[in-house]
């Protein structure tokens, strides 16, 4: 594959970490976190969707969606919630937390990350550090851009659960990083943690897809696919050519009529949907991040003509392309800097009581 999907992908929705709790449970805990979008405005209010993670750096916990059955973490586990579902993360399972949303909102100023001490039955007691019972997890947030265009996140399973192997890669160091901040608190380890909790999920979704059976249908399926995913490479290499069915099919050894079924059902949608689509998205990038005018960034993703890409552009984002970007710059310029504090947030959510 020539192209980098993937990574052309996360760039796009502008991936970004925020936010880390080093936590620490004792016997009997549990902790439980509300459905992001009713947070998101604290803890990313740039983002059009937050995710939640908790890595578990020692001893063995459980942890699932509200409402579901959870799963069994030992340490070296990571468990995702690529939806934002409301979950609950214990010592047990069946166990639930209170869950206090306002105090998402109240702004605080410690460095990150901070650390919380759980222990529901001695009344959330410190935890001595050499209690054989002590489970330590790190945790946080990752947030992206869902609109125009994301197909990433709704072909990620609502709970992602990666169980420790030989291999973590960017897993396992940023679990040592984490606990050395969280511990030492050196300059700089704030941003540094942001930027390997973005590596860390991308690890974990390269994990995630060579998981997959040979029979998966989805997005990152189609990016292992032979043909679809080198029609996927093209298209993402050039948005601006005028492709046809006809020209990916020469192009990746296929029929018009086959790459044309074979895409449908393995992406969800007809290879030139997926093109107009893609093209909103770097479109969308380009009206957010340059001065460049409508008319050049028509030109730049294939339109010819400004009034039709207008009208492809408001009837995926719902506006028009130059008010879909003045209400960017006003979302920019309403972020409080007392919450976002240099483009991260630094609210301290209390899990549990």
């Amino acid at each position: 594959m020539s192209h980098d999907i993937l990574s052309d992908l996360l760039r796009s929705v502008r991936l970004r970490g925020v936010i880390f709790f080093h936590v620490r449970g004792g016997r009997n805990w549990a902790a439980e976190a509300p459905a992001s979008r009713d947070i998101a405005a604290a803890v990313m209010p740039n983002s059009d969707h937050v995710m939640e993670y908790h890595v578990v750096c020692r001893g063995s916990c459980w942890g699932g969606i509200v409402g579901e059955a959870p799963v069994r973490l030992e340490t070296g586990d990571i468990i995702l919630f690529p939806h934002g579902d409301p979950h609950v993360v214990s010592s047990a399972p069946g166990m639930r937390a209170p869950v206090d949303v306002p105090s998402y909102f109240q702004n605080k100023t410690e460095q990150l990350p901070f650390s919380l001490h759980l222990d529901i039955v001695e009344g959330l007691q410190p935890v001595a550090s050499g209690d054989r019972d002590e489970v330590t997890l790190v945790c946080g947030f990752l947030g992206c851009d869902v609109r125009p265009f994301n197909p990433l996140i709704a072909t990620l399973p609502r709970l992602l659960h990666l169980r420790c192997s030989e291999n973590q890669g960017w897993s396992a160091e940023f679990m040592r990083q984490a606990v050395g901040e969280s511990q030492n608190k050196r300059p700089g380890g704030e941003v540094m943690l942001e930027r390997m909790s973005e590596m860390m999920f991308v690890d974990a979704v390269r994990r995630y897809i060579d998981t997959l059976p040979a029979e998966s249908q989805g997005w990152l399926a189609g990016l292992r696919d032979r043909f679809v995913g080198r029609a996927l490479a093209l298209m993402h290499d050039a948005p601006a050519t005028e492709w046809t069915v006809e020209e990916l099919g020469r192009l990746v050894g296929l029929s018009r009529s086959a790459l044309h079924e074979r895409f449908a059902e393995m992406i969800g949608q007809p290879p030139m949907q997926y093109l107009t689509d893609w093209r909103m998205q770097v479109a969308a990038a380009l009206l957010r991040d340059s001065n460049a005018t409508v008319t050049s960034v028509a030109q730049d993703v294939g339109y010819h003509s400004e009034a039709a890409f207008a009208r492809a552009f408001k009837r995926l984002v719902g506006s028009p392309p130059a008010a879909w970007r003045r209400q960017m710059v006003r979302r920019a310029q309403a972020v409080p800097r007392s919450v976002l504090d240099t483009d991260r947030g630094s609210s301290t959510p209390d899990l549990a009581r």
